[in-house]
């Protein structure tokens, strides 16, 4: 008999993934395509739309083809995405208007302070559980509509379709018969009630952006379609069904078995994202924003967020830009060189600081340089950043009343032991780190395979396992003082001293 497995279709900031899992869990096979932002100006990051399409439905292909398996053995897939990059395209045609523009990407600044002057800050942060800034969709969604040319009378007359890039994926997967999100998905692009599930019809006027552009909302783990073989590129005869959809945050907190309010998990990505189950209603608590966590077997589960613009990406900014770090030369080594960073805090705010500072104009800088400072000790403070950042949003968490016993950790960064380690030092918990590293990929897969017929969602938290757990070391009192260095560190690039 034929294997079955499910397919996890993951678009991230760095690559086009396909990952095969199997009835017993474990990963079959999986391709990658690298992603290839576009800087058309300083400050903006777009992406070809048709290169992520592309990039995608190549990897499924290899993936398949290295298992020796067809559509015919898919049991389910899942899509699951980073999630506020979005665009705007044909329903006729299916081309796009513009290029893709990415979470990350600042022009449309000019829009989002425009809107803070008419008073829309408490409006977006009371109806969505996000704040009015470039990083969420709704902005990206109202510049193409006012910076392409024609694009708004387009819009207006019904041509044009929306979508973060999970509705363009399935968009292209069923052949333009299914514009559809999930609730995770749409809750980040500062467009969607919280309180009723539903698009803000009050904010969509607000911003101008069209109700009629905007998906249909089924639940992650809804009927969202079928791919057929012979229209994407296939090998197979049988279609196969779209069955989850899921942010990648969210679908890495649901493969990292945090099913419970008050479980945490931080992913060590291009950037960091603190997920934490807050339970069966919103926490808008400070600097952390509020989200769908997913709506699966007609329950809804929320979520606090705290995201960090620069964590693993810190890393290869000191070995591609700053050049301390050579070409196969692993940070974890440099950064154990010296006993620790000599005072020197590196503060990645790149593209300004996102939580729970909120300091967007922020500008990146290493403080506390000295004759004595060397490479290494730059380099350790780069890691040392990624811890930092996570415990300022826990902190956030626990400032809202949650307990955090523990901290589960994924991402390709947590393979360095001296970050993981770090990690449980600066704060003060355990540090698990599973035995599969690539969370994001395995959520929605399981739930995609769930409904296929492979497995059962009660049981999926139990998969969960520990591959080790790092026990914090550190002195109270030296964890205090360094995470005091570092909070003197921020506010000196913020500006909150001044």
């Amino acid at each position: 008999m034929s294997r079955r497995v499910a397919v996890a279709l993951d678009l991230g900031s760095t690559s086009a993934r396909v990952v095969l899992v199997g009835d017993d869990g474990e990963v079959v096979a999986e391709a990658r395509r690298p992603t290839e932002p576009l800087h058309p100006q300083r400050g903006w990051v777009e992406l070809d739309p048709w290169h992520l399409w592309r990039g995608l439905r190549d990897s499924l292909e290899e993936a398949l083809r290295t298992a020796g398996l067809t559509t015919d053995e898919v049991a389910g897939a899942g899509v699951t995405t980073s999630r506020e990059t979005c665009l705007l395209w044909d329903r006729r045609t299916g081309e796009p208007v513009h290029h893709a523009l990415m979470w990350m990407s600042k022009q449309t600044d000019d829009i989002v302070r425009r809107w803070r002057d008419e008073g829309l800050d408490p409006v977006f942060r009371e109806r969505t559980g996000l704040f009015n800034d470039s990083f969420f969709s709704a902005a990206k969604a109202a510049w193409i509509l006012e910076h392409v040319p024609g694009v708004r009378e387009r819009a207006e007359r019904g041509e044009l379709a929306f979508g973060t890039l999970d509705t363009w994926l399935v968009w292209n997967l069923t052949g333009g018969r299914t514009h559809a999100t999930d609730p995770s998905e749409a809750s980040r692009t500062a467009l969607f009630s919280l309180a009723d599930l539903t698009w803000d019809a009050t904010l969509c006027e607000a911003t101008g952006v069209p109700l009629s552009l905007l998906p249909q909302v089924l639940p992650s783990d809804g009927d969202f379609g079928e791919v057929r073989p012979a229209e994407v590129g296939l090998p197979g005869t049988a279609a196969f069904p779209l069955a989850a959809v899921m942010g990648d945050q969210m679908s890495g907190m649901f493969g990292q078995g945090c099913l419970e309010p008050g479980t945490v998990k931080n992913t060590f990505g291009t950037a960091g994202v603190l997920t934490a189950n807050s339970g069966a209603a919103p926490a808008v608590l400070d600097g952390l924003t509020a989200s769908v966590g997913w709506t699966l077997a007609g329950r809804t589960d929320y979520e606090a967020e705290g995201v960090v613009f620069h964590s693993g990406q810190t890393l290869q900014w000191l070995r591609e830009k700053l050049g301390v770090l050579a070409d196969g030369e692993r940070s974890e080594q440099v950064a154990a060189s010296v006993p620790d960073n000599g005072g020197v805090y590196l503060v990645p705010a790149f593209a300004g600081i996102c939580a729970p500072h909120w300091a967007r104009d922020a500008a990146a800088s290493i403080v506390g340089l000295t004759l004595e400072s060397s490479r290494a000790h730059v380099v350790r403070a780069g890691l040392e950043a990624m811890a930092y950042q996570t415990r300022d949003n826990v902190e956030a968490f626990r400032a809202g009343g949650y307990d955090v016993p523990e901290l589960r950790v994924d991402g390709g960064a947590t393979t360095n032991e001296l970050l993981c380690q770090f990690q449980a030092d600066i704060l003060g918990v355990p540090v698990l780190r599973p035995r599969q590293l690539e969370q994001t990929a395995l959520g929605v897969a399981h739930v995609a395979g769930v409904a296929g017929g492979l497995w059962r969602l009660e049981d999926l938290a139990a998969r969960w396992e520990a591959e080790r757990v790092f026990e914090p070391t550190m002195s109270e009192d030296q964890r205090e003082s360094l995470y005091a260095g570092w909070q003197q560190a921020v506010r000196t690039v913020t500006g909150a001293d001044r």
